[in-house]
């Protein structure tokens, strides 16, 4: 049977971000909660924008949300 040793990672400093997420740090502090520098609203905005959601991929009309969805972010942002 194969020892379990503790080593400490390989990495060292910060984690490669997306550009949009520059600057952005997360860590828990000692009651288990998440402490973040950036509010949870821009990163859902960011989360909503780039990630696809799994189950609603399921969905028969995923494909047209999602294009009503773009359009009215490119409305908005004019």
């Amino acid at each position: 049977m194969a020892k379990k040793t503790d080593k400490p990672s390989k990495k060292q400093g910060k984690p490669r971000v997306h550009k949009d997420l520059s600057g952005f740090e997360v860590s828990i502090d000692q009651f288990g909660e998440l402490k973040s520098n950036l509010a949870i609203e821009k990163l859902n905005e960011f989360l909503d924008k780039n990630v696809d959601d799994k189950k609603l991929a399921e969905r028969d009309d995923y494909e047209e949300m999602k294009e009503k969805k773009e359009k009215k972010d490119k409305k908005k942002k004019k």
